[in-house]
């Protein structure tokens, strides 16, 4: 059963108007999930970063959507207050809005997501247009679409000529009269996430974004220390648990060949 706090769709857009910041951290496995929705996130992110910090991939692109839907349904079993959003990984949505409505209905009816998440601006309108027209809730991401890692070139901050974010702000607005309940912005100029955020009446959830957005989002690894290949400008680590993690194993490992586990607390 799910707790009265419940965070929906329409909380999303009322936490927005009484401006209350919006909490989102990614997760892939029951354990993460769970933990982090008893700390209270109002989000939980099933993402296609799962591709790197989870599966090992130099980038996003590689996670299939049967990948997808098994980490949303091993999530989405964990959650009971967090809104539960998945992505729609590379080629799920981008041939046509009849294979993006199949989809994204799979990461709902399978996968037990309570909305799917999908990068692009105007290109991808008709697809959202389609998607929430049948019942399947959609949230946009502008700037740095990691799905686009080739065309971009890198991993490069997005928006910061003047031609660049007007068009990004327009296509917050398309976004949004498509239909979509919230738009990521990530690796944009905070002057710019702010004058989208104050421009539409759906929250905005920032990645290197600034301050001015109405919610935040990291991956769960980078700010817990897990992953460390590298560490983004936008990052705030809490914690070293990759660090934690080993010094633990290799105490256990120094204990077993040293014959001194199990002991006698640990026997029958």
């Amino acid at each position: 059963m799910k707790t009265p706090d419940k965070v929906t769709i329409p909380r999303f857009a009322k936490m927005k108007r009484e401006g209350k910041p919006i909490a989102c951290l990614t997760a892939y496995d029951w354990t993460l999930a769970r933990l982090l929705d008893e700390a209270g996130i109002d989000l939980i992110l099933v993402g296609d970063s799962a591709s790197m910090v989870f599966a090992g991939h130099d980038n996003t692109l590689p996670i299939t959507m049967d990948q997808m839907v098994y980490h949303t349904q091993v999530v989405s079993r964990a959650v009971k207050r967090a809104l539960v959003v998945a992505d729609m990984p590379f080629l799920s949505f981008q041939v046509s809005a009849e294979e993006a409505l199949r989809n994204g209905g799979r990461l709902l009816k399978e996968g037990g997501a309570e909305a799917v998440k999908l990068e692009g601006g105007e290109q991808a309108a008709e697809t959202v247009r389609r998607m929430t027209g049948v019942g399947i809730p959609v949230m946009g991401h502008l700037g740095l679409t990691p799905q686009s890692i080739r065309a971009l070139g890198g991993y490069q901050l997005q928006g910061k000529g003047e031609k660049e974010a007007e068009a990004m702000k327009k296509d917050a607005k398309i976004l949004e009269e498509a239909g979509a309940f919230a738009i990521v912005l990530e690796k944009i100029p905070a002057s710019l996430a702010q004058s989208i955020t104050s421009s539409i009446s759906i929250p905005t959830i920032g990645i290197g974004a600034g301050p001015h957005c109405d919610g935040q989002v990291l991956v769960t690894h980078d700010l817990l220390g897990l992953y460390e290949e590298f560490t983004p400008k936008f990052v705030r680590r809490y914690a070293e648990l990759g660090r934690t993690i080993r010094e633990a194993v290799s105490r256990y490992a120094d204990d077993v060949r040293a014959a001194d586990f199990p002991g006698p607390q640990e026997s029958f």
